[in-house]
């Protein structure tokens, strides 16, 4: 059996500036991409193309680094270079600005909604990370601001299920947080990457955690029982290293498949498939595919569809997307 990573479409979606992400709803029928342009657009396929059916302007006055679809799908969160994070909301076709969240000091670096959709956490170039509740009025309240970093917070993520948040830092750790009496607090902090780490992404299961640096690993950390206390134990059972040959700024897990995606700064893209005989403490990842000049810069992003087993989105500092579809081949 052969894997192989075949290209579908490539999308020119911010010409002349970065796409830093790209994001699918939750039903997988629209992708969401951002940039250095300002703006977020939509895409939708009609017929077997990838069309872009919205542009989402006016709502950031810089770079719009992340977007996050809720979990209904009815709205996108975008965090943007201008401190702020938007929120948009779904109307017919459309989106219109809802609200504007404020607070952070310098540069919101991503967004991420909890399962639940009445939770947001975003984080910041300020080194901290803030808890938001929405309630059902569409208001949004900061219900906490946690600084456990010591530098830029790069990524937000929530467990699959649990209110649990993980964030990832220029000071080369990960965070872990759950909320404790009304106040969210870092249960735990997982040390083992060299250099910064740029994205972090759960298993489907939430068992398991995948961190990507810019030490060009990527660490998969697994949940143990707590020997004592409230505290969390996560212990990095695999690191994944020689494959990158520059900084791995994504990781994405595949919530059908189980393949892991990563985005790297030698502009490939490469899908690593797990042994399903191997110990879980100890699994084995290996190099299933991989496409060296996915795009002629930077790969800033990967993303499984949600809804479509091996269908991956990347994006690139030449401003374009490509959509790709990992299958074996007999």
């Amino acid at each position: 059996m052969k894997e192989a990573l075949s290209l579908v479409q490539r999308l020119s979606a911010h010409p002349d500036s970065r796409c830093w992400f790209v994001s699918w709803s939750p039903n997988g029928t629209l992708l969401a991409s951002c940039g250095g342009d300002k703006t977020i657009r939509i895409w939708g396929k009609e017929g077997d193309s990838w069309i872009c059916k919205n542009v989402l302007q006016d709502g950031h006055q810089r770079t719009v680094r992340k977007v996050a679809w809720s979990p209904c799908g009815n709205y996108l969160a975008s965090a943007s270079f201008d401190a702020t994070t938007c929120i948009w909301k779904k109307k017919n076709d459309d989106f219109e600005s809802l609200t504007v969240l404020e607070g952070h000091e310098n540069e919101v670096k991503c967004v991420a909604w909890a399962p639940s959709g009445n939770l947001l956490a975003t984080c910041s170039r300020d080194k901290s990370v803030w808890v938001w509740e929405v309630d059902e009025e569409d208001e949004y309240e900061c219900v906490t601001v946690v600084n456990s970093h010591t530098q830029d917070v790069k990524h937000v993520v929530w467990h699959p299920t649990q209110e649990l948040l993980a964030s990832a830092s220029y000071d080369n750790n990960i965070c872990l947080y759950k909320e404790e009496d009304d106040d969210w607090e870092c249960r735990a902090t997982l040390q083992g990457h060299t250099s910064t780490v740029w994205s972090l992404c759960f298993d489907a299961a939430g068992q398991r955690l995948a961190s990507c640096s810019d030490d060009r690993t990527v660490k998969i950390w697994r949940e143990y029982p707590a020997e004592s206390g409230p505290d969390l134990s996560w212990k990095c059972v695999c690191t994944l290293s020689g494959y990158h040959g520059r900084t791995v700024y994504d990781v994405s897990w595949c919530q059908l498949t189980g393949a892991l995606a990563t985005a790297c700064g030698d502009d490939a893209v490469r899908v690593f498939k797990e042994d399903e005989t191997a110990n879980p403490d100890e699994p084995v990842f290996s190099l299933a595919a991989q496409v060296a000049r996915a795009h002629n810069q930077d790969v800033n992003c990967v993303s499984w569809n949600p809804k479509e087993a091996g269908l991956l989105a990347s994006c690139s500092d030449n401003g374009e997307i490509a959509i790709w579809r990992f299958q074996e081949e007999e």
